[in-house]
């Protein structure tokens, strides 16, 4: 699939990777709906042109993601919504029992979940029903979706129980979901980040987030959203990578 005159979804657009990425496909010629809760949003679409809009949205609503989703069907015109990079989530921190004995607060466990895995589900099943009615392209393909896991999928770290547990999760619908929707020619495949530069980054103290770049084998650096998009745009374009989880990570194993 080329990004040239297609149209995608992109989700968590208001900053970090999802701002990276709409704006790699719009220079690549491509149309991106950009869906956030921020109202930043609105603002980065507009500048990036005639060949971006801006949705407000809640990953984990059937209603806002719906709206998106039509959003996108509408500016891609005939030729519909060929994909999703669906980047949203948030970062979670919480001992199952902290220095005074307490337990974790299950409420909290239950809303990362929520929106890191549900909120996953939610865009794909929503954009993979839009997808599956566009006409077949090359090798039969009718859309694409690129999920976003990240490293704590597979080296969590203490404190990190809901948020791994989470992301394992997105981890975990990635084969079946891409094996599923073979027949409609859809692929899906995740991207599990290490660490890049992000607002998320931006909440831990500085000494910390010097102490992870140092960590990396090679970079010896945060990831730069960039790299991010430009991962996903390979994805976009390559129609053999599909049911697979990449991480994109310097060599990074978490302690």
């Amino acid at each position: 699939m080329q990004v040239k005159d297609r149209t995608f979804l992109i989700t968590g657009a208001a900053s970090g990777l999802g701002a990276a990425t709409a704006e790699r496909l719009v220079a690549g010629g491509g149309r991106v709906v950009l869906c956030d809760l921020s109202e930043a949003v609105e603002a980065h679409a507009e500048r990036l042109g005639e060949g971006a809009r801006a949705v407000r949205g809640d990953v984990t609503s059937a209603a806002d993601m719906q709206a998106a989703v039509d959003a996108a069907v509408a500016l891609g015109g005939g030729a519909g919504l060929a994909g999703v990079v669906h980047c949203a989530g948030v970062v979670s921190v919480a001992k199952l029992v902290d220095r005074e004995g307490h337990p974790a607060d299950l409420e909290a466990y239950a809303r990362t979940v929520q929106i890191n895995l549900v909120g996953t589900f939610n865009v794909m099943r929503l954009a993979a029903a839009a997808m599956a009615s566009n006409a077949p392209g090359d090798d039969g393909e009718r859309g694409v979706i690129v999920n976003t896991a990240s490293i704590a999928a597979f080296d969590g770290q203490v404190g990190q129980c809901a948020y791994s547990a989470s992301k394992a999760g997105v981890v975990g619908m990635s084969l079946p979901a891409a094996r599923e929707l073979s027949r409609h020619g859809i692929r899906v495949m995740a991207i599990a980040p290490g660490v890049f530069q992000t607002p998320m980054m931006s909440e831990i103290p500085d000494e910390a987030a010097q102490a992870l770049a140092a960590s990396v084998p090679f970079p010896k650096r945060l990831g730069y959203p960039d790299e991010f998009a430009r991962l996903a745009e390979q994805i976009i374009t390559n129609p053999m990578l599909n049911g697979e989880v990449i991480r994109l990570d310097g060599g990074i194993r978490m302690q």
